[in-house]
């Protein structure tokens, strides 16, 4: 079978700045990709039907007989039970948005939601993840839905620190390599899942659901409360409740973020705090790419969403509901704007552009600290986004 998660494209556009360098389908929520949960579940290799741009990195594939599936979407045992009954020319849909098809192959996203399609109505509430803010929101549930699915009848690795202290041992599940000294883990309400080779430094405090993906890091006397998923090769410290960081990226020092989505290869600078809450307690708004307007979220709770490659400086103050594009540089005193263009330099200061190039130089330095390159299709990418978002950027200064 021939399965192509395809980018919606009014979701895709809700989930700027976070997909503009991914698939939707490669965002994280709970300890897996939607890609990897697809490509669990479904026991069958999974490809992407993305933006042009996009494709060269996360090529499509080409066959007669094709499934598609919303990149949005977390699977469940129902929908995967309907997808696999489509016959040809057969959807699934929620309302007005196509969960799913059985088609020939599609060159593009556009042609694949012109097709006429039979629509078989699915009753059932599927998790699609439409906005942002949405991904924090499902992380929990996604949390523990992937540690059933990882766990298994697997057995955890043993825990053999004296000086750890376990609540709901049958929750935790340690994968083989994991280092944990005189920390304090309550998995009582969700499970805690620690990731191959991650650490687990003295003095941390975490609280389930939880999630550490492999080569990870808990720094010194660090705060994890639930909800929360720190992504493969992150340095974590300080206070986090209810934040999904991608991957590669660090908070490695103390200060609050709390209700957010971290992209990758992001580095939040030491007593960094956001906002999650607002004074009045009244709901909390957030800029929306698809309508280029702030817009509710119906949430009270909302903090900061990051795209890739963004940094602030030590000391970084965070809005509710801050939004902050790719390749951002945060740095002065104040709060910055709550949306933050991509590629903005100062942002507290003044409106200065970030030069391209000296972006990439920055960016190859920070990979290569991993033994990776920015080679020129990831280059390619960031030049399109660069390019995409420069509306935004029009009335700043060049730096």
């Amino acid at each position: 079978m021939n399965i192509l998660l395809f980018d919606h494209p009014k979701i895709r556009r809700s989930l700027l700045p976070l997909t503009f360098t991914r698939p939707v389908a490669g965002l994280r929520v709970g300890i897996m990709t939607i890609a990897e949960k697809w490509r669990h579940d479904l026991q069958e290799e999974v490809h992407f039907l993305t933006e042009p741009y996009l494709s060269k990195k996360y090529p499509p594939t080409s066959e007669e007989d094709t499934v598609y599936i919303n990149g949005a979407l977390c699977p469940d045992e129902q929908l995967m039970a309907a997808i696999r009954q489509l016959g040809m020319g057969e959807s699934l849909v929620a309302g007005e948005v196509l969960l799913a098809a059985r088609s020939k192959a599609m060159q593009s996203v556009a042609e694949l939601m012109r097709q006429n399609l039979k629509g078989q109505k699915y009753v059932q509430n599927p998790v699609l993840l439409k906005h942002t803010w949405e991904l924090f929101l499902a992380n929990g549930d996604q949390i523990r839905a992937d540690f059933k699915r990882l766990v298994g009848n697997r057995t955890s690795q043993p825990l053999d620190d004296p000086f750890t202290v376990v609540y709901g041992k049958e929750n935790l599940f340690i994968e083989p390599g994991v280092s944990i000294k005189a920390a304090i883990i309550n998995a009582e309400s969700g499970p805690v899942y620690l990731g191959e080779n991650s650490e687990v430094q003295e003095g941390t405090i975490i609280q389930g659901p939880f999630a550490m993906c492999e080569q990870s890091q808990l720094r010194l006397g660090g705060k994890m409360r639930p909800n929360t998923t720190i992504g493969p090769w992150c340095k974590v410290g300080g206070e986090v409740g209810n934040v999904i960081f991608q991957s590669h990226s660090n908070k490695a020092h103390e200060g609050f973020f709390g209700n957010s989505v971290v992209g990758a290869w992001c580095n939040l600078g030491a007593d960094t705090n956001n906002s999650n809450l607002k004074n009045n307690y009244s709901e909390v708004k957030v800029w929306d790419y698809y309508s280029e307007t702030s817009v509710e979220t119906g949430q009270q709770f909302c903090g900061t969403i990051i795209g890739d490659h963004s940094k602030c400086s030590i000391n970084t103050m965070l809005n509710t509901g801050t939004v902050i594009g790719v390749c951002a540089n945060i740095f002065g005193g104040g709060f910055p704007p709550k949306f933050v263009p991509s590629w903005s330099w100062g942002a507290t200061i003044d409106n200065r552009i970030h030069d391209f190039e000296k972006s990439c130089d920055t960016i190859s330095r920070v990979m290569g600290r991993r033994s990776l390159i920015l080679d020129d299709v990831e280059r390619d990418i960031l030049r399109e986004v660069f390019r995409q978002t420069e509306k935004y950027r029009q009335s700043a200064l060049h730096y």
